[in-house]
């Protein structure tokens, strides 16, 4: 599995693929760097050689539309001690380290076959994974809706995007003023000198050429020029893709360069931000720039982490955000399951979305990637054709409609805050879909009683045996379920010895994957360090 995952695959912000980094580790951010926002007018009274010599740090550069000024301090000071010095400085409002991110109708498109996220008929994957018909985003039916429109402008904040690819080079946003205007000059004086196709951060010019794949590829998922008779297709047979690059070609990017990514995107007018990468710890300054996104009619649609962890409790940057315009992407695989690797939250994730062995397209070819920076595209490209088909509708009433209207999916059951899968048909409809038939949180019960030691004991190796006569097929309810993550394990095996499920880490309130027939084996195993609480089962449910 190639995961590009925290570009959720990674970036400095990584890309998502994820990076986001638990806020209980070292959060990594550039050595010696800090963003200091000051207070109102003082960029304004004071000249950089003043501000330099009353913050006590060289000043590396500045975005004065913010008040923020980025400082170097020397490497050895700890971070914590330079952030309390210059918060102690009455000029200053906030500072925080520089935080580094990391890389989550029928076309005639010859690949889209390919494509299990949009139509899975039960093919196999990349990897020769065979899928589960119907778990996809329904885009077909909504083209017979909507197939997109040149008038709903993308921002992809990632690695850029290849000019030249030839299932993008149709759906890329042009700057009229500047692609009509002198070669050198800034000729729409919004800052960016010849910003044809979009904005690099990272140099400050409009050269936002993809160096790493990422961006491409989640490019690809949104808006690959459709039922041209070539490649792939995207969500968006038509559109425009505004390539904003902040992450360089090992994935990473500055908390610096986010800002500036972000407010490009604000001030050119995107509608649509989808945001593949993340790391860092909570950025005042972050959440700001995505605050005046909200402010101007955007939606902010983000990776939720590719760390395996729930993010209601281990916060995600920049998903895990408290700002009305965000949604937080989990990603699931072919069979409809929550992929291994996402992040997840019943309280912060919104929803899940095809993020496993996705094909799309990449600097001038095609290749099968995973992760949460993989889901987020197919989001924010059903976000695109939503509005595309109804412009009036505001950024909040449209992440209200495309969560409202998910696929119900026992995989995303407790998981996410929806419960289910985005389906692009459901948004444009604006209904509601019926419960899922195959979720056994829908079948009859029984009271059940089966629990593990707790805490449990080191070196556990011990098998329990479930029956429900008569029953065709059934699962087990786990009303607490707390492991050590990856280590201890309960396996999930039916009656001819097949493992059907692996849990671990924690997972309350919810039904294990089913079985079929009457039986089921349920084999836990903890190895010698962590000792957590164990686990307790208190119904089956059966059909």
């Amino acid at each position: 599995m190639n995961l590009k995952g925290r570009v959720f695959c990674s970036a400095l912000f990584s890309i998502l693929a994820m990076a986001t980094v638990a806020q209980a580790k070292e959060v990594e951010s550039v050595p010696g760097e800090y963003i200091v926002r000051l207070k109102p007018n003082m960029m304004m009274t004071q000249s950089t050689q003043q501000l330099s010599k009353a913050l006590g740090a060289y000043i590396k550069s500045t975005i004065p539309s913010q008040n923020i000024v980025v400082v170097k301090r020397a490497a050895i000071e700890t971070t914590k001690s330079a952030v309390k010095s210059l918060a102690a400085n009455d000029m200053v409002d906030v500072v925080e380290p520089n935080f580094i991110y990391k890389i989550n109708r029928t076309p005639n498109d010859p690949m889209y076959g390919q494509l299990w996220g949009m139509l899975n008929v039960g093919q196999a994957d990349s990897t020769g994974a065979l899928g589960v018909a119907g778990v996809d985003i329904n885009v077909e039916k909504a083209w017979d809706i909507e197939t997109g429109s040149k008038k709903i402008l993308v921002a992809v904040i990632d690695t850029g995007v290849d000019f030249n690819h030839p299932d993008l080079k149709d759906n890329l946003w042009t700057n009229e003023v500047e692609a009509n205007g002198k070669a050198g000059v800034d000729d729409d004086a919004n800052g960016v000198i010849d910003d044809i196709h979009g904005f690099n951060a990272i140099t400050g010019t409009g050269n936002a050429m993809d160096d790493q794949g990422h961006g491409s590829h989640c490019s690809g998922t949104i808006g690959a020029k459709g039922n041209d008779g070539k490649g792939i297709v995207g969500v968006n047979w038509d559109t425009q893709i505004m390539a904003v690059k902040f992450l360089d070609a090992n994935g990473s990017g500055s908390l610096e360069n986010a800002l500036k990514a972000i407010d490009y995107a604000t001030k050119m007018g995107a509608k649509v931000m989808s945001n593949s990468w993340g790391g860092g710890g909570f950025s005042q300054t972050l959440m700001d720039a995505i605050k005046r996104s909200n402010d101007a009619g955007a939606i902010f649609i983000a990776a939720a982490g590719n760390d395996g962890s729930n993010n209601d409790t281990t916060p995600s940057y920049p998903a895990s955000y408290d700002v009305a315009n965000i949604i937080s992407v989990a990603a699931i695989d072919n069979k409809g399951q929550l992929a291994s690797f996402s992040n997840y939250g019943k309280k912060s994730v919104h929803l899940g979305a095809p993020g496993v062995n996705i094909y799309s397209s990449t600097g001038g070819a095609y290749d099968s990637w995973s992760g949460t920076s993989m889901a987020t595209p197919h989001v924010s490209g059903v976000a695109a054709l939503a509005w595309a088909h109804e412009p009036e509708l505001t950024a909040v009433q449209l992440k209200e409609r495309l969560v409202s209207t998910t696929r119900p999916l026992a995989g995303l059951r407790g998981k996410v805050k929806s419960g289910g899968l985005l389906n692009a048909y459901n948004a444009l409809a604006n209904v509601v879909a019926p419960p899922d038939q195959n979720d056994p949180v829908n079948w009859a019960t029984k009271n059940i009683s089966v629990a593990s030691e707790s805490p449990y004991l080191k070196n556990t190796n011990q098998t329990y045996n479930v029956t429900v006569k008569g029953a065709k097929e059934f699962a087990v309810y786990f009303e607490k379920f707390d492991t050590e993550g990856t280590y201890d394990t309960v396996q999930i095996i039916d009656s001819t010895g097949k493992v059907v499920q692996t849990l671990s880490g924690t997972n309350d309130d919810v039904f294990s994957a089913s079985v079929m027939g009457d039986t089921m084996k349920i084999v836990f195993k903890s190895d010698a360090s962590v000792e957590k609480t164990g686990w307790k089962i208190t119904k089956a449910a059966f059909r």
